[in-house]
């Protein structure tokens, strides 16, 4: 039975929880259960602290797991990123009283206030910086610097508004642009159901990034109307009762659908439809 890590809270749990419900798999109804066991897809989850799914995975307790890269970055456990998942994407970055710091040289012989130590300590080392120190903070860290604790932060940016409601703005490149990845250990052969999991997680990935096309179009436009529409191996061309007419299917990225639609309608298809995918396999 493949065992599963998936955060119990925070803002990975219910979008995690929500990928693989449409995955197939069973999610629990009761946000105080700790244990799932999904025995017609073989499978157990175990709703565990996001910031220690990593450490779960690489110790081999359970075989898989959901996280941020962040967390798993930070983490220091013996696991690897095996699938990006396309959800919570953040940017991690630096901060600093507005018009104090610019560069991330400055950074040396400066105090950062983080969550998020050994991201930070690996960064600054790979660049050959030496802080003063790094404070740990488990949250808050934005109002570090007016206290005092620090000079600089370190910590996810979604809009900047807690930022600049401190005083503070961000400089220098980001740190590292996280999203929820699903990991497995690392140097070890894939688990058993390991390869079915991922391949239900790219399905539910596809399907979101995906819509159906169907319309109608004169056979003597069909090749213009299918160069606009080419699907992901070559789209279904089906002849209709009217001689004159075709029917097309394919799979078009959903952020287009529009801009299609107003495409193929000006070459000359009729009877446009859209349909959302629920799964896929490719």
């Amino acid at each position: 039975m493949l065992r599963i890590a998936v955060p119990n809270k925070g803002s990975l749990s219910e979008p995690a929880a929500a990928m693989l419900r449409e995955a197939g798999y069973r999610q629990r109804r009761d946000s105080r259960e700790l244990v799932l066991a999904d025995p017609d897809n073989d499978v157990e989850f175990f709703f565990l602290r996001p910031r220690d799914v990593a450490v779960y995975v690489g110790a081999g307790t359970v075989d898989a797991g959901i996280t941020g890269r962040d967390l798993l970055l930070d983490s220091g456990a013996r696991a690897d990123e095996h699938l990006p998942l396309g959800f919570a994407g953040s940017t991690f970055r630096f901060a600093a009283p507005s018009g104090t710091t610019t560069q991330i040289s400055e950074l040396a012989g400066k105090r950062i206030a983080t969550s998020y130590n050994v991201l930070v300590e690996q960064y600054l080392t790979s660049r050959g910086i030496e802080p003063a120190g790094i404070v740990h903070l488990d949250g808050a860290v934005e109002s570090s610097v007016r206290l005092g604790v620090a000079d600089v932060i370190a910590d996810v940016v979604e809009t900047g508004t807690t930022l600049r409601a401190a005083g503070l703005e961000v400089f220098g490149e980001p740190i590292l642009r996280s999203e929820a990845v699903l990991i497995k250990r690392r140097g070890e052969e894939d688990p058993a159901g390991l390869e079915i999991l991922t391949r239900r997680l790219q399905g539910v990935l596809t399907a979101r990034q995906y819509v159906l096309l169907d319309y109608d179009v004169p056979v003597r436009l069909v090749e213009q109307a299918v160069a606009l529409t080419p699907g992901l191996e070559s789209p279904t061309v089906s002849a209709l009762h009217d001689n004159d007419w075709a029917a097309v299917r394919a799979m078009v990225p959903r952020r287009e659908t529009n801009q299609v639609m107003d495409a193929l309608y000006d070459v000359g298809a009729r009877a446009i439809l859209v349909t959302s995918i629920h799964a896929c396999r490719l």
